[in-house]
């Protein structure tokens, strides 16, 4: 497993507790992901609170399904951020897949 650096862009609710907060990123074709969850799902970022000036740099857990390597352009590699969910898609299509370089 590895972490998928992201931004934290906003906190979103007080409720369910802890907390949430939207957090985004943008993969290799330019498409940007945002997801919204409990702020202790990534990586334990304290700092994540209402009063907190956003966006602040965060990470989440990620499964890399394939690399591609042309030996010429950047590593392409495709994602799940639903680690260990027997049931994922490795679609691109699937708002849980992304592909990152």
């Amino acid at each position: 497993m590895k972490f998928l650096s992201c931004g934290a862009v906003r906190w979103g609710d007080g409720e369910p507790q802890p907390g949430l907060v939207e957090v985004r990123f943008t993969d290799a074709h330019q498409q940007q992901w945002a997801f919204v969850d409990k702020w202790p799902v990534f990586a334990g970022e304290d700092s994540l609170a209402p009063d907190s000036r956003y966006p602040i740099e965060v990470q989440i857990l990620c499964d890399i399904l394939t690399t591609s390597d042309s030996g010429t352009a950047p590593d392409t590699d495709k994602i799940s951020v639903a680690p260990g969910d027997s049931n994922r898609s490795t679609d691109t299509s699937n708002s849980r897949c992304g592909l990152i370089n």
